[in-house]
């Protein structure tokens, strides 16, 4: 009977038990391989929420707007680009690039905290 009951359980890993050694001797376990970086793990989930709320109240801004930002802070996979560069793309000068972006980031702040 004893042997049926371990049968099951030899197959089973177990995360904490030691699986090697480290070049220094110390043992590795399998959960020493497996595991993340929680804080990792954390920015993460919080970076993809910021970007679905950002995403959500990207409407409330002028096209204009909508692109200095993208422009200025890489969204949507660009590069970023200072405000001298946008300037020159959008044929407009670096101050007024400043304040376009500054109201766009007023409007986003003022929207996003009505949430």
């Amino acid at each position: 009977m004893h042997l049926r009951t371990t049968k099951r359980i030899r197959q089973e890993v177990k995360l904490h038990e030691p699986i090697g050694a480290d070049r220094e001797g110390n043992e590795i376990s399998l959960m020493d391989i497996l595991s993340s970086d929680e804080d990792e793990v954390l920015d993460t989930v919080v970076f993809n929420i910021d970007r679905g709320l950002l995403n959500e109240h990207f409407g409330c801004l002028s096209p204009r707007e909508r692109t200095v930002l993208e422009l200025r802070f890489g969204l949507g996979h660009q590069e970023r680009l200072t405000q001298r560069q946008i300037g020159r793309q959008l044929g407009i000068s670096r101050s007024y690039v400043s304040r376009i972006e500054k109201r766009a980031l007023g409007k986003l702040l003022s929207e996003m905290g009505e949430c």
